[in-house]
């Protein structure tokens, strides 16, 4: 996140002057400052240049304000070289500097700007340096200096305590006005009704600190675990001390222990090998081998850099299971990176700060409030107009009181009921949630990111069948890789000892896929013991061997004699070279017992493994039976074999390139294996399809596999084709570079479109959302999906930000992708204007699931404190569920909002025109109205569950559109007519005089009544019983259940409002209530209560016709609500009206032929009018200089 920084000094004759003016306003101008920090830094302070300043103020690129202040360290002595203070202060002994989210950032003289540093990667050392320069250790006084720099070693997440957070949450400016309200109230004896807010808002309060400081805890407890321990720190000349993990600085050596540890920090192994799981970081439950920095060599020569080098990197957090050394020498790494700079801080920084989601719900929200203020300010003139003859006391409670009527107090709670019972209904159906304001976020989702393993699928993959290739042909799938009769086939042979597993205490460990496919042949692994290599040397092979009983106990003489016993049949595992994401294959050079020569053998992809092997190994029908086995979404891995040279020793074939083994290979056959998808994940893609909600999958697992796992649950349907956009960084005098793979023939997904066209299933589309747009997006434009990996994914990032949003609107499988590449990935979704979901079981994705603006976590582990929600399935069935209960309370916070807006406004015009009269409602019938009826409503409408199936389109997300607009303004008018015609009615009848305790106009006859002026009288000195009071307040209580009842809109978001039987039962005795309230109301005669039943009948009938104009026949013209592309056949009048409507409304809106207002449908447009695009197969786009143009350039490879 980018920050601006400006440079401040301290004012005194600023400060002077907001001291006496804060003492003038009662402190409410510290209250101002307090809320606009850059008021409060250019109010007190001048502006200088950053390297004088002592206060700094901060922008970051989200627009939120923030003030810092400048700290320094001051370094006695320099008498040390130590590249780390060099490279920062070149001349000066004391380093500013201030810290922002847990980040330092330095002054540097040089660049004249503040930095912030990670570690050792900072001064850009060379591997073979790390191995010169920094395997001995630093000293204790150079280690020292460091920590002055770098800060203790700890990922510290601090506890707020309840006073800091109880004061940061009462200075909200909507309890600041609560407070007002209050006192305003009580100068108006109104007590019962100020008593009743007072309690709303402290169990409000407490609710959220309560929330807030759970969350916190929950944070603190999950980093704190393992996060300090004792390590061994060597500190030069071979001396080794004990030190906490929390003293290590960039530099040190530290020794990793035989028995594994939790790694406290980023290092970089410098001597042995260790096994680590890195679950933590990639959510795949694969132990992966680390091996010792290159000393020599070109790799060498290269600076260290943590990407790049991650397969020498132990990273914070990881566990290390085990070491490897050999003749006594002690595993040692290089710390790299400390504290918040590690990639477990960037981890935990992304989850403490994450970018602020913004929903446009809360905007409009806010708005719309500041338009009741505008309507508060125009009743505050007409109040002091109004009372212009009382005294001045008067006329300011009176004038201030308007405005609190006109903002409601009880919005806040009112809005949160709809949350809070969509929150009880989502923990019955075992979804649990930390942060309800998410859930109305959930109504608006269009997109969704699924973690693969764990998520999508079960844990690893499954053995199908192996198909040997014989003489150039195929032979039958064979199940049983493990049956006498080919335990010692070359087939066998090369899938037992062609993977990277190890025994991790006595257990076999390593890739799922490897461990699978082992395990099927039935053979047993042996690896060295510590004595054993100590007493031999580092290439002591580990050994395969098959199991007792299926050792040959017959045949021809010579073969017996070559496999009398397991022993002999054992075969060394001789070198290694590891499965490389970039080249797609593994091998191995073994060696049997007894043979001279050694053997090659070779895994991967089967296009490369094809393309490394003799032609005529190779079976005609290759292309056709891989492409029918990918096609059924089987993960297929090609095996292949070679016989080395006999005078390749030992030694020699550790010091060949793998490209010198890897070639002129026998092709052996393939090895299907088949990934099981969970049994719900299909059917929940599919309901998210039809609901027309995008899913994509993110993973760290390899690409091959995410494809495949894509193509078998629905995510990437058979005739849609997949585009893999591999890109590789520059490099020497080469441009950055993607190149396009299309993984079928693209004549083939053409044939197949024609067929899916007849599909009855329909596709995928990016509808036109945001207001009507006629052009479509044909099949054909939608059949292609991109893949891209995470290495990709960071070149294209940097490289060809041009191209980003052009590829993830069509891509669906990400895959390598790093914990913080996952949040990247959210980030760039949402700047298209996606509502962004992310799914996801483990700690890897805690950053993806606290940016998106819905996360839903499948772990009650570390991934549940990030996420806003967590599910006990272990299943993606509860996605859903939780969008439909979103739309359900999304819908009820918009019915929720209209109604109280309406209150109000309702509220205000009963005031006004009383005002009119000197008088006001009393405090019982205030407290009545809100209480009685307001909240009770408010509390009982938002009682409708969730509609059982989600519909292809979403609720609205703006209050501030023309239909809904239309639709409160109506309402507006409505009470307006029927509140004034009421008024001014009662003033006319015959009986009609001025009110006193006397007067019995309902046992008098009308003749007996004189026309008097109602004037204030001693015996009510507010003047609140009179005709017009009552009159108005039996008419506005039965406005605010009419307008309750108009806006409980029911399906296809919620159940219907008829199945809500606590409404109502709510509804009907309110309104048995009403009709025998005495709550300081005078009597009426009858003919006048019949006389407002009908206008309040009247005035239902009306509010019930307009609301249904603008909710019924118009639901496709609201701004944010999906629309069909088309209007369906019209069978019935009812479609047929809808339609109209909808197109009369469009056009009256000026929403015809209206490009859509969200950016990633403005993409989809003009990708369909760009021929270029999907580039074409084999062609290869690179990035220009900056002489060139700034257009990508797409070369077809010949």
């Amino acid at each position: 996140m980018g920050i601006e920084v400006w440079g401040y000094q301290p004012c005194l004759w600023k400060m002077i002057l907001v001291g006496v003016g804060a003492v003038c306003s009662g402190g409410l101008l510290l209250l101002l400052l307090y809320w606009l920090p850059e008021w409060g830094v250019k109010g007190t302070c001048t502006h200088t240049s950053l390297r004088d300043a002592q206060t700094l103020l901060l922008r970051t690129t989200v627009g939120k304000w923030k003030t810092c202040f400048l700290f320094f360290i001051q370094f006695t002595c320099l008498t040390l070289f130590d590249l780390f203070l060099l490279y920062v202060v070149p001349s000066r002994k004391i380093i500013h500097y201030f810290t922002h989210h847990s980040t330092k950032y330095f002054w540097n003289d040089v660049m004249q700007n503040f930095e912030f540093y990670k570690g050792l990667e900072d001064v850009k050392v060379s591997c073979a340096s790390i191995h010169s320069d920094h395997s001995s250790g630093l000293s204790k006084t150079l280690q020292e200096y460091r920590m002055l720099f770098f800060g203790e070693n700890e990922i510290a997440v601090r506890v707020p305590s309840l006073f800091k957070l109880l004061i940061k949450e009462v200075l909200n400016p909507f309890y600041i006005f609560q407070l007002f309200s209050v006192i305003l109230w009580s100068a108006e004896d109104y007590y019962y009704y100020a008593t009743a807010i007072v309690f709303m808002s402290v169990i409000s309060i407490a609710t959220s600190l309560y929330t807030i400081k759970k969350q916190y805890v929950m944070l603190h407890d999950m980093v704190a675990a393992h996060s300090v321990l004792r390590v061994s720190v060597c500190r030069g000349n071979k001396d080794i001390e004990q030190a906490m993990s929390t003293e290590l600085v960039p530099g040190d050596v530290i020794i990793i222990p035989a028995n594994g540890m939790i790694m406290p920090c980023d290092a970089v192994l410098i001597h042995g090998t260790c096994i680590v799981n890195e679950s933590m970081l990639t959510g795949e439950s694969v132990p992966v081998t680390k091996t010792n920095l290159p000393s020599s060599d070109e790799e060498a020569a290269r600076s260290y850099d943590m990407e790049e080098h991650k397969r020498h990197t132990l990273f914070c957090g990881t566990q290390v299971i085990q070491t490897r050394f050999y003749a006594g020498e002690l595993v040692k790494a290089v710390v790299v990176r400390t504290g918040f700079s590690t990639e477990k801080g960037q981890l935990v920084r992304s989850i403490l700060y994450p970018k602020p989601t913004d929903f446009k719900l809360y905007r409009d929200a806010y708005l719309f409030l500041l338009c009741l203020v505008g309507v508060a300010g125009i009743g505050f003139i007409y109040t002091i107009i109004s009372f212009f003859k009382v005294p001045a006391k008067t006329i300011i409670i009176e004038s201030l009181d308007i405005i609190t009527i006109t903002v409601p107090p009880a919005l806040p709670a009112a809005m949160t009921a709809g949350i809070v019972y969509a929150q009880r209904r989502l923990k019955r159906v075992g979804i649990f949630c930390i942060s309800p304001q998410r859930i109305n976020m959930c109504g608006q989702l269009n997109l969704v990111c699924f973690d693969k393993t764990g998520t999508l699928t079960e844990d690893g993959l499954d053995m199908w069948a192996i198909q040997r290739a014989e003489d150039g042909s195929f032979s039958p799938p064979e199940s049983d890789a493990a049956k006498e009769s080919l335990v010692n086939s070359t087939f066998v042979v090369g899938m037992a000892t062609c993977h990277s597993l190890t025994k991790i205490e006595g257990e076999l460990s390593g890739d799922p896929l490897d461990l699978k496919m082992f395990s099927a042949t039935g053979w047993i692994l042996e690896e060295p013991t510590e004595e054993e290599t100590a007493l031999h040397n580092p290439i002591m092979p580990t050994v395969v061997r098959p199991p007792k009983h299926n050792v040959p106990e017959t045949g021809n003489r010579g073969k017996q004699l070559a496999w009398l016993s397991p022993k002999s049949c054992e075969i060394g595992i001789v070198r290694q070279f590891p499965f490389s994401s970039a080249l797609q294959r593994m091998s191995v050079v073994v060696r049997k017992l007894g043979e001279k020569h050694m053997d090659a053998y070779l895994k991967g992809a089967p296009e490369v493994v094809a393309s490394l092997c003799k032609q005529h190994t190779v079976p005609q029908s290759f292309t056709e039976t891989l492409e029918t086995y990918t096609r059924q979404g089987f993960r297929v891995i090609a095996l292949a074999h070679r016989q080395l040279e006999s005078k390749l020793s030992w030694h020699k074939v550790q010091n060949l390139s793998r490209d010198l083994i890897e070639t002129n290979m026998e092709f052996l056959g393939l090895i299907i294996m088949q990934n099981k998808i969970k049994e719900e994940t299909a059917g929940v893609l599919r309901e998210l399809r039809q609901a027309n909600i995008r899913t994509l999958m993110v993973t760290g697992d390899n690409m091959l596999t995410a494809i495949s796992v894509a193509r078998n649950c629905g995510m990437v349907r058979a005739h849609e084709r997949v585009i893999i956009a591999d890109a590789v960084p520059p490099k020497d005098l080469n441009p950055a570079s993607i190149t396009w793979h299309y993984t079928e023939n693209p004549s083939q997904t053409i044939k197949d479109n024609q067929v899916g066209q007849k599909a009855s299933e329909p596709l995928m589309k990016i509808n036109l959302e945001e207001g009507v747009y006629d052009k479509q997006v044909t099949l054909q434009e939608q059949s292609y999906h991109f893949a891209v990996s995470g290495r990709a994914f960071a070149v294209i990032t940097e490289h060809f930000p041009q191209l980003v949003q052009k590829l993830v609107l069509r891509a669906t499988v990400f895959a390598r992708m790093a914990p913080d590449q996952k949040t990247q990935l959210v980030e760039v979704m949402q700047s298209i204007d996606y509502t962004v979901g992310m799914c996801g079981d483990g700690a890897n994705d805690c950053g993806a699931l606290k940016r998106a603006h819905s996360g839903i976590s499948l772990s009650e582990l570390e991934a549940s404190v990030a996420s806003p929600f967590t599910s006990s399935t272990s299943n993606i069935s509860c996605v859903p569920n939780l969008i439909r209960e979103g739309r359900a309370a999304l819908i009820t916070s918009f019915c929720v909002f209209k109604f109280m807006a309406l209150y109000s406004i309702i509220q205000y015009l009963s005031v006004t025109l009383l005002y009119s009269i000197l008088s006001n409602l009393g405090d019982f019938q205030f407290l009545f109205i809100d209480i009685a009826i307001i909240l009770i409503i408010a509390f009982t409408m938002s009682l409708n569950p969730a509609w059982k199936e989600l519909v292809w389109r979403r609720p609205p997300s703006s209050l501030i559109s023309g239909p809904l607009l239309c639709s409160v303004l109506t309402q507006i008018l409505t009470c307006l007519v029927f509140q004034v015609l009421a008024f001014l009615l009662v003033r006319q009848q015959s009986w009609y005089e001025m009110w006193t305790p006397q007067s019995d106009a309902c046992n008098v006859s009308s003749s007996s009544f004189s026309h008097s002026l109602n004037v204030t009288t001693p015996h009510d000195h507010k003047n609140i019983r009179n005709y017009e009071n009552t009159t108005l307040f039996y008419v506005s209580s039965f406005q605010y259940l009419a307008v309750a009842i108009v806006f409980s809109k029911g399906k296809p978001f919620r159940q219907p409002s008829y199945k809500n039987c606590k409404t109502h039962l709510v509804l009907l005795a309110q309104m048995l209530f009403c009709c025998s309230a005495s709550t300081q109301i005078v009597c009426v005669p009858h003919d006048w209560r019949v006389t407002l039943v009908i206008i309040v009948i009247v005035n239902a009938a009306v509010s019930f016709m307009l609301e249904v104009c603008f909710r019924d026949i118009t639901p496709y013209t609201l701004p944010g609500v999906n629309r069909p592309t088309e209007c369906p056949s019209a069978d019935t009048p009812q479609v047929a009206n809808d339609c109209w409507g909808s197109s009369f409304l469009s056009w009256l809106f000026c929403q015809r032929n209206k490009p859509p207002k969200v950016r990633y449908m403005h993409l989809a447009l003009e990708l369909q009018d760009d021929a270029d695009w999907p580039p074409k197969p084999y062609s290869v786009t690179c990035k220009t200089n900056k002489y060139s143009s700034p257009k990508c350039q797409t070369i077809p490879l010949t």
